[in-house]
């Protein structure tokens, strides 16, 4: 056989080759709403206090970066720290909301919902406003909390020496 010939065999064997690589289907892509349905479920457990509830929506190896605290690593840490936090945060008697426009997006089995929260008084007055950035996983067609952080828009005060 001359080299052409062995050149046009290796060529046609690789195009004959690539044509039956399977390739992984693409994630199905969901519908705003239903990432949105996290931040919604996050909302309503905070402000009703439930610690366990908050907990639920995070990933086993999660990661929650609170404002003035250090990181959370991990749902059952994330669950000790809501348990303390959230109850605290409902007898306080604030709530907290969520600007509807929240930004989503997709990527195969990753999403992200980020926006802006207002934390109101019971006369109604906000005492705090700032942004959030939530980072969900799918798994078992159920999405999860892999990373969330928030911070506070209100300017911190000056230490002290």
């Amino acid at each position: 056989m001359n080299n052409f010939s062995k050149l046009m065999t290796f060529a046609l064997s690789f195009v004959a080759l690539a044509a039956c690589a399977q390739t992984a289907p693409p994630a199905a892509k969901v519908s705003d709403d239903t990432l949105r349905a996290t931040n919604v479920a996050w909302n309503k457990a905070y402000n009703a206090g439930d610690g366990e509830a908050l907990a639920a929506l995070y990933a086993e190896d999660a990661v929650l970066s609170a404002p003035g605290a250090p990181p959370v690593r991990g749902r059952t840490a994330i669950r000790e720290y809501y348990l303390k936090d959230a109850p605290a945060f409902a007898a306080s008697g604030l709530t907290a909301a969520d600007d509807p426009a929240i930004d989503v997006g997709q990527s195969g089995d990753l999403a992200w919902e980020s926006g802006t929260y207002k934390v109101t008084d019971k006369s109604g007055a906000a005492v705090d406003t700032g942004k959030f950035l939530s980072v969900l996983r799918r798994k078992d067609a159920k999405w999860m909390i892999i990373r969330d952080t928030w911070n506070s828009d209100t300017p911190t005060p000056p230490r002290t020496q």
